[in-house]
């Protein structure tokens, strides 16, 4: 093959896509766009948490309010948590493709910050920071579990470790349930 078929080659499996993973269109049909970035699989498999809460906690006073939104193109779930005491913290939330797991950064009214990595199940979510880059206790170990009821509500299991994970405690309990405010879609 001459050079210059073998760039014409090229030029005409690029233009149709198949180097990008897409399907080449026929010949004479307009290019496929790109797909749309963040639109995998992975990066749906916490929307179930998206929406605007009522938290309780499993006494059934209220704990706080929390909104968890999409934001930047659909690539990062954001949270904004107010609860009681003047409390309140944002998190962002995103599928880490290269890393192949989720991520979440925290930081609050206290000053504290939080990194937790994890992955997801069936309708649930876990991140822990067990594996945390810098962390000055080993043996203190964050691990937020979050898991669909089948009533549509949320329950968030916070539970800590100060033993490197033989035995926990519980942090946090609470159960979300959508508010009658207006909820972000995706």
């Amino acid at each position: 093959m001459s050079m210059r078929a073998a760039i014409g080659l090229s030029l005409a499996v690029l233009g149709h896509g198949a180097a990008l993973g897409q399907t080449p269109a026929p010949p004479g049909a307009p290019p496929q766009p790109p797909p749309r970035a963040c639109s995998s699989a992975e990066h749906r498999q916490f929307d179930f948490w998206i929406g605007d809460w009522d938290v309780s906690t499993p006494d059934g006073k209220q704990a706080g309010t929390n909104r968890i939104a999409p934001v930047i193109n659909g690539c990062v779930l954001h949270e904004q948590w107010v609860g009681g005491g003047n409390f309140n913290g944002q998190s962002f939330n995103a599928w880490d493709a290269r890393r192949q797991r989720w991520h979440q950064t925290w930081v609050d009214s206290s000053g504290a910050v939080l990194l937790l990595d994890g992955r997801a199940g069936e309708g649930s979510m876990t991140l822990s920071d067990i594996d945390a880059p810098g962390k000055a206790d080993r043996n203190l170990v964050n691990e937020i579990h979050w898991s669909t009821n089948a009533d549509g509500s949320v329950r968030q299991h916070w539970r800590v470790s100060k033993d490197g994970g033989k035995t926990w405690a519980t942090a946090f309990d609470g159960k979300y349930v959508r508010s009658a405010r207006p909820q972000p879609t995706r």
